[in-house]
């Protein structure tokens, strides 16, 4: 990293290290308004009746299939009937359950902080986000065809780098980590799909990539190695070292030698990725989450043979992987947690 990053003051962003409480962020207004008046509980406590809608992202992402495991495990297990239902994804998921669109939601950890920061759009949140579970992990990395490169340090001026196409929530998130080692570069975007076809052509220098929970690779990057020479880029030390001590950004160290087809990839990939875990309101009835958490539990162990990427469920303490410190757990799944023994006190319980 050059010394000139530190004292620039430019892209570097301040996180909260400690949670939010149960009080302290006020009416909703911009994409959000009007919340108090569009909801469907009629004042009554979110989940009270025994209905769920729980939203993750479109239908055609694996965790939309997930979440449609999960609500059907739970419906027929119990008296709650949940759904699953589309969503725009983890900045949408905020305001949905800000409208009563949505009684159980997953973010992710750059959203997290942002929330916990008071950031737009969400500087006037009438309710916190209270944690419950987590879902999976996505690794982001970022990989080119260009003969040679084996480094983020390798970009330079005017090298053309999608680190996802504009407007999608990760984006942000790898315009973060890449402004700890560069900021030279001309910001394409690119469809995940097309970016082999663009390093082919000599359209695009880097494009982004990603491993669902450190090791499954979705389609479009396979389609990607079966059209590039595809070359995985390391964060140099000095950046992982800086990144690691950062709040909003969780760290990934991931295992390559398994991986097949790539022209060059380190033994152990450094690169920043995004936990997505589930949120209700801090108003959420307990009762219901309660008997929510419980049902999941007892059915965790089929979970992976509905969806394999679920598989992980069974294992108690995946529960709590990768929580969040920006923001604190509902008081009913904390509890769920410490009966269950997986509770982890470094995490905050809500009011």
């Amino acid at each position: 990293m050059s010394g000139s990053h530190d004292n620039s003051g430019s892209r570097r962003r301040t996180f909260l290290k400690g949670s939010i409480g149960a009080v302290g962020l006020t009416s909703l207004a911009g994409c959000f308004e009007n919340s108090s008046t569009s909801g469907g509980n009629g004042g009554s406590v979110p989940g009270e009746d025994g209905e769920m809608i729980m939203t993750t992202s479109s239908e055609t992402t694996a965790a939309y299939s997930m979440s449609q495991v999960i609500a059907n495990a739970v419906s027929q297990n119990s008296d709650l009937e949940v759904q699953a239902r589309p969503s725009e994804g983890t900045n949408a998921n905020i305001g949905r359950l800000q409208r009563d669109q949505s009684d159980i939601s997953y973010i992710q950890n750059w959203t997290a902080s942002k929330v916990a920061n008071g950031e737009d759009p969400f500087g006037d949140l009438d309710y916190t986000p209270y944690q419950v579970f987590h879902l999976y992990d996505l690794a982001w990395f970022l990989c080119t065809a260009n003969d040679d490169w084996t480094s983020i340090a390798d970009i330079g001026s005017g090298d053309r780098i999608s680190p996802t196409p504009s407007g999608s929530g990760t984006a942000e998130m790898l315009e973060y980590a890449l402004s700890f080692v560069t900021e030279g570069y001309e910001r394409v975007s690119i469809d995940y799909g097309s970016q082999g076809g663009a390093m082919s052509e000599g359209r695009l220098d880097a494009g982004a990539g990603t491993f669902i929970n450190g090791s499954v690779e979705p389609g479009w990057l396979q389609q990607m190695k079966g059209t590039v020479g595809l070359r995985l880029l390391q964060w140099p030390d000095d950046a992982v070292s800086e990144l690691e001590e950062d709040p909003a950004v969780i760290m990934n160290s991931v295992d390559t030698t398994g991986l097949d087809n790539y022209e060059y990839a380190p033994d152990t990939l450094n690169t920043p990725g995004l936990s997505y875990n589930f949120v209700v309101r801090d108003d959420f009835s307990g009762e219901t989450l309660k008997t929510f958490l419980n049902t999941l539990w007892e059915q965790r162990e089929g979970l992976g043979e509905e969806n394999a990427l679920l598989g992980s469920m069974a294992e108690g303490d995946h529960w709590m992987k990768n929580s969040y410190t920006t923001l604190p757990f509902h008081p009913a799944a904390a509890e769920f947690y410490q009966e269950k023994g997986v509770w982890n006190d470094e995490y905050e319980v809500g009011e």
